[in-house]
């Protein structure tokens, strides 16, 4: 779902990043039921309206490079408006832009993704299989919302669709996007109101004209779902009928995203959820930018296409079903090509060990721990996003903000995210005795006292390099009123609980100064530890793109057997030893 403020460009870059060709240059509009122009190398563009089953009117936009033939034809569903598309198509395909009900020039109301949304996509596939611009076989195509569409649709049989391309999107609406941990994402949510009701507004005069009453509808919807994120805390059933539901499909979907994205946790586990379907996952790019050497997916994506709706053997299908474009210790100059790519046949790569290190007291990271016990507090002050908030700064770095982190390093670092033992905690290894890869998810547990119902865990791992300057890879969230996890669908590998699966249908406050033990999902990592680097993991407070909270003093345990404990991903082949 497309989360910030400026993030809407986004859409340009990664329709010019993934195109597969470019249009003509010369568009032809032709309205509703007027003759359509036959000049081969004219883009034609065709605006009509459908009727779905409860008479709600949705604007959709065919575009072609003309004449307008039945072709095997693209179709993504956007609440950006008109001209969202994300995905630029060669003249093998029409592209048919679906308006969401409640967004752009659409009538109704916008139901945040749920399930009148999710009617709407089969009534709309299966009228657009028997259209005369339709060859009878389409394909799906998303990014951000509009994959979150499609993934929350994916439990009804999807008609018609040979194949799909989604980039980015949450795999879990809640969990992935807008309240990770238990702890509401502010920035996203109202950014992603924000984008919506934009192009709802400007196409206003639009609807004004042509049914005034249906604004009402319009300006409805968007404030409920304003009302209804704050007003289902926990994860009940208004948030399970906007995440995965189950596959009722047997569609070879490719999946694009990068590890910094904002919604990179739904990606990985929706390629789990389909890979049995075919599913590739690719990790190049998504709404953290696309790093420099590489296409962002796009060739993949042209060949996705190619192969399973136009039959062509090209030999995508014998690729590797995971390949993994990792950082080298830091994010802004993977973006500008300091980058490894490693592959797999699935996710976590197979063969992959995860290793458990200690929080000392010494303040260390080590594999053989400490066997005294001890105690660590540290105040949960607000920290500054763009040192801990490793998802939300790659996203609004990708939008613009980059030029100001770019000239001031020390605002991406977390060298100074805290102050050891008053507002954070850090805890750190001694150098690596060489290069290895950390690929996959991470679990922090620990037991931790706090002195506030309600506060939050947040953890932050970073790559230090020699020179002392700590980059941020990725982070953990957990409110302390969620304690709990769901067994069956958490990730343990030796009996021990590598990615834990929050339990957060209903709170459970913490009892002000009493222990009790918690298990914090890291978002995955994919990071090149360089020789002489050193692993440093922190713990501060929330982020300030969260809603602000009183600070609470967390205590946690270290050493012996109730200590805190990290434990890390090391890729196939390799081995985590330090000097």
């Amino acid at each position: 779902m497309r989360p910030a403020l400026g993030a809407r460009a986004l859409n340009v870059v990664a329709l010019l990043v993934l195109a597969g060709a470019t249009l003509a240059p010369v568009a032809v509009q032709a309205d509703e039921g007027a003759p359509v122009p036959s000049a081969p190398g004219e883009t034609v563009v065709v605006q009509e309206r459908f009727t779905a089953s409860d008479g709600v009117e949705l604007q959709t936009t065919l575009t072609s490079a003309g004449p307008v033939v039945a072709k095997p034809t693209v179709v993504e569903f956007s609440p950006y408006g008109r001209d969202s598309e994300t995905l630029d198509v060669t003249a093998d395909y029409n592209f048919l832009l679906v308006q969401i009900r409640g967004t752009g020039d659409s009538d109704g109301s916008f139901d945040a993704l749920g399930p009148t949304t999710q009617r709407d996509v089969v009534e709309v596939l299966e009228w657009a299989c028997a259209q005369p611009f339709s060859d009878g076989r389409l394909a799906l195509n998303g990014f951000s919302a509009s994959a979150i569409t499609l993934y929350n649709s994916w439990h009804q049989e999807l008609p018609c669709v040979e194949a799909a391309i989604l980039k980015s999107g949450t795999h879990e609406l809640y969990r992935d996007l807008l309240v990770p941990g238990g702890i509401l994402n502010l920035l996203p949510g109202a950014g992603v109101l924000g984008l919506i009701g934009a192009p709802a507004l400007l196409q206003g005069p639009d609807r004004l004209r042509r049914d005034p009453a249906s604004s009402l509808d319009v300006l409805g919807g968007l404030f409920a779902t304003g009302l209804n994120v704050l007003a289902h805390p926990t994860l009940d059933g208004w948030w399970r009928e906007r995440g995965w539901r189950g596959d009722a499909n047997d569609i070879p979907v490719l999946m694009i995203n990068g590890f910094f994205d904002v919604e990179s946790r739904g990606a990985f586990q929706a390629f789990q959820a389909l890979r049995a379907d075919g599913a590739h996952l690719v990790m190049e790019g998504g709404h953290d930018g696309v790093p420099a050497g590489t296409d962002g997916g796009a060739g993949e994506a042209r060949a996705w296409l190619d192969h399973h709706v136009r039959g062509i053997d090209n030999g995508v299908e014998a690729t590797p079903r995971v390949s993994l474009t990792l950082a080298a210790g830091d994010r802004h100059r993977y973006l500008d090509g300091d980058h490894v790519t490693v592959t797999g046949d699935d996710w976590p790569l197979p063969g992959t060990a995860w290793t458990e290190l200690a929080l000392t007291r010494s303040r260390s990271l080590a594999v053989d721990g400490d066997a005294t016990t001890g105690h660590a507090s540290h105040l949960t002050v607000p920290s500054i996003p763009t040192m801990t908030d490793v998802p939300n700064i790659a996203l609004l770095d990708a939008a613009g903000l980059r030029a100001l982190t770019g000239s001031l390093p020390l605002l991406t670092q977390t060298t100074l995210a805290s102050l050891d033992g008053l507002t954070g905690l850090a805890y750190t290894s001694r150098a690596l005795r060489s290069d290895v890869d950390l690929v996959g998810p991470l679990a922090l547990e620990l037991d931790l006292a706090t002195t506030t119902p309600g506060s939050g865990i947040w953890v932050v791992l970073s790559d230090v390099a020699p020179d002392g300057s700590s980059h941020p890879l990725t982070v953990g969230r957990l409110s302390t009123s969620h304690p709990g996890i769901v067994e069956e669908e958490s990730l343990i590998v030796d009996g021990e609980v590598v990615q834990p699966y929050g339990d957060y249908t209903h709170a459970v406050p913490a009892t002000p100064g009493r222990f009790r033990r918690y298990q914090v999902e890291l978002w995955p990592v994919g990071n090149r530890f360089r020789a002489g680097h050193r692993l440093r993991l922190q713990l501060v407070g929330t982020s300030l793109a969260s809603p602000l909270a009183l600070p609470a003093l967390h205590t946690l345990r270290t050493g012996s057997a109730d200590g805190a404990v990290l434990r890390v991903p090391v890729a196939p082949g390799g081995e985590l030893t330090f000097r």
